[in-house]
């Protein structure tokens, strides 16, 4: 068993020119013996974006705190702290934030892939 604080897990900062103020940190992964599902959170700063990207695996997102936009089918929606998504395999998606507080999302991906 498991029991931290988010900001216990080593963070992975990325700014370049394809994503821009993000922090990854994995909370649970292959290295705390999870098989099926890999936990990840992010923090995207005010005024940052994550890349645009897709993959062939599903996955859920919880989004923590903030506000932000998601890309989705090529239109942004707005999601906010308490906002679920799901995101199908193959579907091209990024995040933004739009406010000027930390937008921190919960990512759960498939394990067995990248996992930050």
């Amino acid at each position: 068993m498991k029991i931290i604080n988010y900001t216990q897990a080593t963070s992975h900062a990325f700014d370049n020119e394809m994503v821009k103020g993000v922090t990854g940190r994995v909370v649970i992964g292959k290295d705390d013996g999870a098989r099926n599902f890999c936990m990840r959170v992010f923090t995207v700063a005010a005024g940052g974006f994550t890349p645009k990207h897709s993959h062939a695996w599903e996955h859920e997102v919880f989004v923590h705190a903030g506000q932000g936009g998601m890309l989705r089918q090529g239109e942004w929606v707005d999601v906010k702290s308490g906002s679920v998504l799901f995101i199908p395999g193959g579907e091209e998606h990024q995040f933004k934030n739009t406010g000027s507080d930390d937008f921190i999302f919960v990512c759960l991906i498939p394990s067995g892939i990248a996992e930050i």
